[in-house]
Protein backbone atom coordinates (compact mmCIF):
# COMPACT_ATOMS: atom_id res chain seq x y z
CA UNK A 1 0.00 0.00 0.00
CA UNK A 2 1.12 3.53 -0.67
CA UNK A 3 0.81 6.73 1.35
CA UNK A 4 -0.94 8.52 -1.53
CA UNK A 5 -4.49 9.50 -0.65
CA UNK A 6 -6.51 9.13 -3.87
CA UNK A 7 -7.05 5.58 -5.12
CA UNK A 8 -8.35 4.86 -8.62
CA UNK A 9 -9.50 1.39 -9.68
CA UNK A 10 -10.80 -0.25 -12.84
CA UNK A 11 -12.82 -3.42 -12.30
CA UNK A 12 -14.64 -5.69 -14.72
CA UNK A 13 -16.23 -9.07 -14.23
CA UNK A 14 -15.65 -8.83 -10.49
CA UNK A 15 -11.88 -8.50 -10.88
CA UNK A 16 -9.60 -5.52 -10.33
CA UNK A 17 -7.82 -4.90 -13.61
CA UNK A 18 -5.91 -1.73 -12.80
CA UNK A 19 -5.29 0.58 -9.87
CA UNK A 20 -3.21 3.60 -9.00
CA UNK A 21 -2.73 6.09 -6.20
CA UNK A 22 -2.07 9.82 -6.37
CA UNK A 23 -1.24 12.43 -3.77
CA UNK A 24 -3.04 15.20 -5.70
CA UNK A 25 -6.83 15.12 -6.01
CA UNK A 26 -6.58 17.19 -9.20
CA UNK A 27 -4.28 14.63 -10.78
CA UNK A 28 -6.51 11.77 -9.64
CA UNK A 29 -9.58 13.36 -11.27
CA UNK A 30 -7.63 13.92 -14.48
CA UNK A 31 -6.55 10.25 -14.48
CA UNK A 32 -10.15 9.21 -13.77
CA UNK A 33 -11.32 10.97 -16.94
CA UNK A 34 -8.46 9.50 -18.97
CA UNK A 35 -9.15 5.98 -17.71
CA UNK A 36 -12.80 6.25 -18.79
CA UNK A 37 -11.54 6.92 -22.33
CA UNK A 38 -8.97 4.11 -22.15
CA UNK A 39 -10.91 1.39 -20.31
CA UNK A 40 -14.58 2.37 -20.34
CA UNK A 41 -15.38 0.21 -23.35
CA UNK A 42 -14.59 -3.03 -21.48
CA UNK A 43 -17.67 -5.15 -20.73
CA UNK A 44 -18.94 -4.50 -17.18
CA UNK A 45 -16.21 -1.91 -16.56
CA UNK A 46 -16.47 0.19 -13.40
CA UNK A 47 -14.01 2.97 -12.62
CA UNK A 48 -13.95 4.31 -9.07
CA UNK A 49 -12.04 7.13 -7.39
CA UNK A 50 -11.83 6.84 -3.60
CA UNK A 51 -10.39 9.11 -0.92
CA UNK A 52 -8.35 6.65 1.15
CA UNK A 53 -8.24 9.03 4.12
CA UNK A 54 -12.04 9.25 4.50
CA UNK A 55 -13.02 6.06 2.61
CA UNK A 56 -15.44 8.18 0.57
CA UNK A 57 -16.13 7.36 -3.06
CA UNK A 58 -15.49 10.66 -4.84
CA UNK A 59 -16.79 9.60 -8.24
CA UNK A 60 -17.46 6.48 -10.27
CA UNK A 61 -18.23 5.49 -13.82
CA UNK A 62 -20.75 4.57 -14.90
CA UNK A 63 -22.87 6.62 -12.52
CA UNK A 64 -25.18 4.62 -10.30
CA UNK A 65 -28.85 5.49 -10.38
Amino acid sequence: MTADRYHLTVTAGGRTLLHGWWHSETTAHRKFAAWIGQHGDRPDARITLTDEKTSAVLTQWPQTR
